[in-house]
């Protein structure tokens, strides 16, 4: 599908502008200047998001369908020059997702009928406060929710795991390097064993032939440790764990069982628990309305629907806890690339995104 250069302009113009987690002023700032010329409403929350309006802004209520399409404007460090290369968008924040962000922006410029568009562009997605998404869950729900994460132009995200990090720290008296028995490092790594012991147990609901499904099973990984001699008085190590959790579980609970295993340790060190943070799972319906609008728009685009799950997490963690309302994840890309030194988005996918999306917000028109 043709790519207008104003749309062009729009995706590189975000990807060449950095944006780290916590630091996204300038992009916030430019986002809106371009919304606004576009003929949105737009301006800058409290929270620092990026928001534009679009529609009937001041018939809700009144037979008018309000659709939030909120994507995230912050990435993940590592500078990348910003180039295009045989039909593609290399930077960083192409596929994660300032692509989906700036396909919303694209797709809702035309008013439909009817509709009542904001779009998002959130701040501190990929850091533990997600504090764009949260303060927007404090508004009222709307109709219909997309959320914007790189989900293949032809698929629909609408499951993902949750999340939960915790910080186990070991301390121990100081003694001799040449006393008998393990370091306060040793022993750390033998607690951890026994913590990922404790999450394989979990299992998983059984595909066929039998191996538990990777969607379904309680992931433990040691992301990272740290150890030293401390103050000459007492040696410390720290563990810092993190899981990802999949619906039926909650991470209350698996923080409880890290608590309990914790309990049983038979080392010398006295060992603390603390929640650094936690998302809980989110799932939501194939047969919403929403999701039957995207699978029509993909089929009218040249495509065939499919959907899928993610094992990481996103702002649909925070929103589909407040918002009961259909929600799905959606934006061009491969999400294989997220937070590589290679990340990039093929430019046909995004036109073609652009087309999904302006699909959906036709098919949300209130009937006449």
């Amino acid at each position: 599908m043709p790519l207008g250069p104003a749309d062009l302009d729009l995706v590189r113009g975000l990807v060449e502008i950095p944006s780290v987690s916590r630091d996204e002023g300038e992009a916030v700032e430019w986002l809106v200047a371009r919304m606004r010329e576009r003929g949105f409403r737009a301006s800058v929350d409290d929270a620092g998001n990026a928001v534009g309006e679009g529609g009937q802004v001041g018939q809700v209520g009144q037979g008018t369908v309000h659709v939030v399409l909120l994507g995230h404007i912050d990435t993940v460090p590592g500078e990348i020059p910003v180039r295009i290369e045989s039909g593609v968008l290399v930077g960083r924040g192409a596929v994660d997702a300032k692509g989906p962000l700036a396909a919303f922006v694209a797709a809702a410029t035309d008013a439909v009928p009817g509709v009542r568009v904001t779009v998002v562009g959130a701040v501190e997605e990929e850091s533990p406060t997600s504090a764009g998404a949260r303060y927007r869950a404090l508004h009222p729900a709307p109709d219909w929710c997309v959320v914007g994460e790189p989900s293949g132009w032809d698929a629909i995200t609408v499951a993902y795991k949750g999340r939960l990090v915790l910080d186990v720290a070991l301390s121990r008296p100081a003694r001799h390097g040449a006393a008998p028995g393990p370091t306060v490092s040793e022993e750390a790594l033998r607690l951890w064993e026994r913590v990922r012991a404790a999450a394989e147990a979990h299992g998983g609901q059984r595909a066929q032939g039998g191996r538990p499904r990777a969607f379904d099973r309680l992931d433990c990984r040691l992301e990272g440790m740290w150890s030293g001699d401390g103050d000459g008085l007492a040696e410390r190590a720290r563990l810092r764990i993190g899981y990802r959790i999949p619906p039926g579980l909650v991470p209350d609970a698996v923080e409880t069982e890290v608590v309990a295993v914790v309990a049983e340790h038979d080392g010398e060190a006295g060992v603390e628990v603390a929640r650094v943070a936690a998302e809980e799972p989110a799932r939501t319906s194939r047969t919403s309305p929403l999701a039957r609008a995207f699978v029509g728009a993909i089929a009218e685009a040249g495509g065939e629907a499919s959907f899928t799950v993610k094992s990481g997490t996103s702002d649909m963690n925070v929103l589909a806890r407040s918002w009961a309302c259909p929600m799905v994840a959606y934006g061009p890309g491969d999400s294989a690339y997220d937070h590589t030194p290679m990340e990039r988005l093929a430019l046909d996918d995004y036109a073609r995104a652009i087309a999904v999306i302006r699909g959906v917000l036709r098919r949300a028109m209130p009937p006449p």
